[in-house]
C-alpha cells in the first residue's frame, strides 16, 4: 500500500470545491484545497474597479486581483479567482431554476433531479445564509416600473441573496453556525458586492464552507496552480494520484502531493482546459466529451446610463437586489457597481441590433449623429456608477459550443448545437430600450459583443457534463468521472442543462448531493 499525503485533493475553492472540502472533512477525510488565486480579507478589496492591481486577475501583467476576463472567439467569460472562487465577485443571487432545467440536457433521464435536489437546495440556502433582499433601491424600482409598463408587475420580486443584513454596520457574533463561524457585520447597501465586500456582510465561501472545513483540519494552499495529474499504479487511478502544481504568483516554484482521490472544482475556464490537457498527456481514458456541451446561459449584458440632470443613485443597494421574470424562459436582473467603479465604461459602445457587423458599426456612427449630446453625457459623466444599471438578461433557451485547446490562445471555441451564442438577443435589446426610456439613457454593450456579435457571460457552464456513459458525458449522476476511480468534477462544468438563472446555488446543491454519496472514511 502506498503512503499517500491526502485522502482528497480539491482543485479550486469555488462553490463546488468549498462544499466538497467541508463535507469530506466531516466524514473524516484528510483534505487539501489548491487554489491559484490569493487569500482576501475585507480590507484587501479595492474601493473601486479602477484599482486594477487589486481587482483584475492577470498575472502576466502583475495584476493579482480576483476578477478574471477570458476572451474567446464565441464568448467573453467573467469569472472569479481567489480563496472562495466566484463567491468573491458574484452578485450574491441565489435563485432555484425552473422545472425545464431539471428535465432537459444530457442529465435529464439520469434522475428525478427536481425532487432529488430539493433537500440539498434547502441545505445550500442555510449554508450560504440566503435571505430575501429587505429593501429595494433606485435600480430595482426602475425595473419595477419596467415590469408595470410591459404588464408583468406580478412577475417582479426581491432577490434571494447570500448577504447578512442585520443592523447596517453593526458587527455580531456568528449568526449562522451556532458560534462556529466568524463574526459578521450588517450590510450597508453600498452596491459594491462585485468588487469585493469590504464590510464583512457578503456570505462568501471563506466565511461558511471553507471556514468550517478548516476547523475540521482541511488545508488550503493558495497561489498554486495545478499543472498535471497522473495515476499511481493502476491506470484507473484506484491506487491514487500524483498532483503537480506550481506557484501562480512570482517565481514558478514546483511541488507535488499524492492523494487517493481528486475533485476538479476550478470552474469551466479552469477545469475544462486542464482536463483537455490531461486527456492528451496523462489521463488518456477521459471521455471524448470533455469540452463539449458548454453553455453561455443564453445571456446578455447591456448597460444603460441615465442622462437625467437629477438622476437617482443607481449604485445603492445590492449588486443584484431584484429579478423580473419576463416570460417562462427569460429573466431580467438590474446589476450595479458601487460608487466610483466606472472601469467598464472603457469597454463599451452603443448597442445596435443587426445581424451584420458592418451595419452595427454604421448604426453606432449614426447614433453619434442623431444623439450627440446624450452620448457624450453618457461617456463623460462624472458619476458613472451612480447613473448606470447593467441589465442582465438570461434565458433557458438552449444552445451549446465546444471548448478546445488553442494553438495560439489557451482555448478556442467551436459552435456545436443550436444557434451560435449572441450577445444581441432581440428580447434583451427590446427591454433595454424600454428601460432606457424610463431612465433617459442609451443601451451600451461590451465593444467585443457589439462588433463581433458575441455575448459576455458571468455564467459559463458545462464542458464536463453528466451522461449515461462516457459516450454521452464526462461524469455520471454522482459526479464520478467515467473510467477513473475516486475522481470527481464539482463545479460549473458539471452543469448539464441551461438553468437560465444565476447558477451558484445549483452548483452548491448538486455538489451537496454528490458528497452525500461518498461514505465516511471509517466505513
Amino acid at each position: 500500500m502506498l503512503q499517500l499525503d491526502f485522502d482528497y485533493v480539491i482543485i479550486g475553492s469555488g462553490f463546488g470545491g468549498s462544499v466538497s472540502a467541508l463535507r469530506l472533512s466531516e466524514k473524516g477525510y484528510k483534505v487539501l484545497v489548491i487554489e491559484k488565486g490569493k487569500w482576501f480579507k475585507s480590507n484587501d478589496f479595492p474601493k473601486t474597479n479602477w484599482n486594477l492591481k487589486k481587482w483584475l486577475w492577470q498575472p502576466n501583467m502583475k495584476l493579482f486581483g480576483f476578477f478574471k476576463m477570458t476572451f474567446l472567439n464565441h464568448v467573453t467569460v467573467l469569472s472569479g479567482v481567489g480563496v472562495g472562487g466566484g463567491s468573491l465577485t458574484y452578485a450574491n443571487t441565489l435563485p432555484i431554476p425552473k422545472s425545464n432545467f431539471f428535465n432537459s440536457g444530457s442529465w435529464a433521464t439520469l434522475n428525478n433531479w427536481e425532487e432529488e435536489l430539493k433537500p440539498h437546495y434547502k441545505t445550500a440556502y442555510k449554508m450560504l445564509g440566503a435571505a430575501t433582499n429587505p429593501k429595494l433601491h433606485a435600480a430595482d424600482l426602475a425595473i419595477k416600473d419596467l415590469a408595470v409598463s410591459i404588464g408583468k408587475a406580478d412577475y417582479f420580486e426581491a432577490a434571494k441573496v447570500g448577504v447578512y443584513f442585520g443592523e447596517a454596520g453593526r458587527t455580531v457574533d456568528d449568526p449562522y453556525f451556532g458560534g462556529k463561524g466568524p463574526d459578521r457585520t450588517g450590510c450597508t447597501h453600498c452596491g459594491a458586492c462585485m468588487t469585493g465586500c469590504r464590510y464583512n456582510a457578503k456570505n462568501t465561501l471563506d466565511k461558511n464552507y471553507l471556514y468550517l472545513a478548516q476547523q475540521l483540519g482541511a488545508e488550503i494552499l493558495a497561489e498554486k496552480e495545478v499543472k498535471n495529474v497522473t495515476f499511481l499504479g493502476a491506470e484507473d487511478g484506484s491506487d491514487g494520484y500524483k498532483i503537480e502544481f506550481e506557484s501562480s504568483i512570482g517565481k514558478k516554484e514546483k511541488a507535488s502531493v499524492t492523494a487517493k482521490g481528486i475533485i476538479f472544482s476550478g470552474g469551466v475556464v479552469g477545469t475544462v482546459p486542464l482536463l483537455l490537457k490531461l486527456k492528451k498527456k496523462s489521463l488518456p481514458n477521459l471521455s471524448e466529451m470533455v469540452g463539449c456541451a458548454v453553455r453561455t446561459n443564453n445571456e446578455s449584458l447591456i448597460l444603460v446610463t441615465s442622462t437625467n440632470k437629477n438622476s437617482k443613485d443607481f449604485s445603492k443597494g445590492l449588486a443584484i437586489g431584484s429579478i423580473l421574470h419576463t416570460d417562462e424562459n427569460s429573466h431580467l436582473e438590474p446589476v450595479r457597481y458601487g460608487e466610483g467603479s466606472a472601469f467598464f465604461r472603457t469597454l463599451t459602445i452603443p448597442v445596435i441590433f443587426n445581424k451584420y457587423a458592418l451595419f452595427r458599426l454604421l448604426g453606432v456612427l449614426f447614433l453619434f449623429v442623431k444623439f450627440p449630446i446624450k452620448l457624450l453625457k453618457t461617456i463623460f459623466t462624472k458619476n458613472y456608477a451612480k447613473r448606470t444599471t447593467v441589465l442582465l438578461f438570461m434565458q433557458t433557451v438552449d444552445s451549446t459550443i465546444r471548448l478546445k485547446l488553442g494553438n495560439i490562445t489557451k482555448m478556442r471555441t467551436k459552435s456545436e448545437k443550436g444557434a451560435i451564442p449572441t450577445g444581441i438577443i432581440p428580447e434583451a435589446f427590446d427591454l433595454s430600450k424600454k428601460h432606457g426610456k424610463i431612465v433617459n439613457g442609451i443601451p451600451f454593450g461590451n465593444f467585443v459583443d457589439v462588433l463581433l456579435g458575441t455575448p459576455t457571460t458571468a455564467h459559463i457552464l458545462g464542458g464536463a457534463v453528466m451522461g449515461e456513459d462516457s459516450s454521452k458525458g464526462v461524469i455520471d449522476k454522482h459526479n464520478r468521472v467515467f473510467r477513473y476511480q475516486n475522481m470527481f468534477v464539482c463545479d460549473g462544468s458539471m452543469i448539464s442543462a441551461n438553468p437560465g438563472v444565476n447558477p451558484a446555488l445549483s452548483i452548491t446543491a448538486i455538489t451537496e448531493l454528490a458528497m452525500s454519496k461518498i461514505p465516511t472514511k471509517d466505513s
